[in-house]
């Protein structure tokens, strides 16, 4: 039986090699989905950003929230969002989205745990194995 309840995935993608650099899996849809997002980005130590580098996101509620905002700042990062309707500026996300729906092994998991233990077997497909266009 596929795992019943939602769950929901957050991530972070350089715009440049199209490599997930951090990302998050939560039973829920909380403001911590997204500030542990950025926490994991910087536990990552083989990112190195870049200074003036920026998060782009859309309006979402997380990514409004002063705390989130707050947090980006301390960083030393810049945030970035599209207006209302405009679908281009996350459109590479999108794509991402798109690919792991039809890519990775996740119907068939019935816990939290399964689900996570999948993506992240995806994320390492997708970033070391799968062909980026134009990367």
């Amino acid at each position: 039986m596929p795992y019943p309840k939602k769950a929901y995935l957050s991530t972070i993608k350089d715009a440049s090699t199209n490599e997930i650099l951090a990302y998050n899996v939560s039973s829920s849809l909380t403001l911590d989905i997204a500030t542990n997002t950025i926490l994991k980005l910087r536990m990552n130590r083989r990112v190195k950003l870049d200074k003036g580098a920026f998060i782009h996101s859309d309006q979402g509620f997380h990514y409004t929230s002063p705390i989130f905002q707050k947090l980006v700042k301390s960083y030393g990062l810049s945030q970035s969002m599209s207006r209302r309707g405009n679908c281009w500026d996350n459109a590479p996300q999108e794509s991402f989205f798109g690919h792991f729906k039809d890519e990775a092994y996740i119907k068939s998991c019935e816990t939290l745990e399964e689900l996570k233990h999948e993506i992240k077997q995806y994320m390492i497909y997708y970033n070391n194995y799968r062909y980026q266009w134009g990367a």
